[in-house]
């Protein structure tokens, strides 16, 4: 079946890795994809470089707040997968408002488009923080939701919005929630490219308070490979977890960064620890994997490795961005 594609945010570091692949992946003419994205600091087209002559990507520029033009775009397109977010955790404390007009208005000005041009489907990207810090085992999708920062508790309304819509109206929406993304073209604002960006120009990192606060990663490799899962397979008012599988406290991961670029432990700098930090997050994904049959693919260590080479390699690209975070 021929499919019009609409996806939100898709010149942000998810987005634009889900675009890159959805457009290497089809057959020309079969799929059109078009981008809305708003280039804010967090956007930017540099990242669609791979295909931005494939005929079948167009590029807007706009916002998702935006309901004259959000119209105009839901009325051509018959799926909605959306990554538009505002999701720095530290910037979401500073302004919290401005997460809340993005994560939440946002939302609901797509679905209401939705809605009104009968979408076939709307993948609504999350994230794991929406269950809050956990002191032992994983998140389920059925678990409550305790979200401790401006952003997860935008996120988390932003859910429930558009779960509402699918019980409410019967539109078919399928949430994911996802661990802590990385990879390359993701923006130094994020541990793991600010860490390898700071040791590759000679200076410390900042580590928050003892540094033991706990993640799971997941190369954005295998969470794209997971939201095509779900956009062709899923079940609608569902939601996925999706996990990359390996839990490593900040101190370690740090340790192993350390360790790529050759630098000791004198480079790591403890800092005043942040407002409401969670101290853990883990979800379980053995709903996706049993319904979905997804498993993450991508070894750890080594996409860890490529990654800070990757940024070796690419200084002049995230020098800029690093200056401005």
């Amino acid at each position: 079946m021929n499919s019009a594609i609409l996806v939100t945010g898709g010149a942000g570091f998810i987005g634009s890795s889900y675009v890159r692949r959805l457009l290497s992946s089809r057959v020309p003419g079969r799929t059109a994809v078009t981008v809305l994205d708003k280039l804010t600091y967090a956007g930017s087209l540099a990242r669609l470089h791979a295909v931005r002559d494939h005929p079948d990507l167009t590029f807007v520029q706009g916002d998702v707040c935006d309901a004259p033009l959000v119209d105009t775009l839901a009325r051509r397109h018959d799926q909605i997968v959306h990554f538009a977010a505002e999701s720095h955790v530290d910037r979401s404390i500073a302004d919290g408002g401005s997460f809340t007009r993005t994560n939440v208005l946002g939302t609901q000005v797509l679905l209401d488009a939705a809605l009104r041009h009968d979408v076939r489907t709307f993948v609504h990207v999350s994230t794991d923080e929406v269950y809050g810090s956990l002191p032992h085992g994983a998140a389920k999708e059925t678990d409550v939701l305790r979200p401790s920062s401006p952003y997860a508790a935008s996120k988390a309304a932003s859910d429930l919005i558009a779960l509402a819509h699918h019980h409410t109206h019967g539109l078919d929406v399928r949430v994911t929630r996802c661990s802590n993304n990385f990879g390359p073209h993701q923006h130094p604002e994020k541990l793991i490219p600010r860490f390898l960006a700071r040791l590759l120009s000679g200076a410390t990192v900042p580590l928050y308070g003892d540094g033991r606060y706990e993640r799971d990663w997941l190369h954005v490799d295998d969470h794209v490979r997971a939201l095509e899962l779900v956009r062709l397979s899923g079940r609608p008012g569902e939601i996925y977890n999706i996990g990359g599988g390996t839990s490593l406290s900040n101190l370690e991961l740090t340790h192993r960064l350390l360790a790529l670029c050759g630098a000791g432990p004198e480079r790591i700098e403890h800092v005043e620890n942040r407002k409401g930090h969670d101290r853990r997050y883990a979800v379980d994904h053995g709903k996706i994997t049993t319904e979905l049959g997804y498993r993450p693919r991508v070894d750890f260590t080594a996409a860890l490795a490529d990654t800070a080479q990757w940024y070796g390699r690419h200084a002049d690209w995230w020098r800029p961005l690093l200056a401005a975070a």
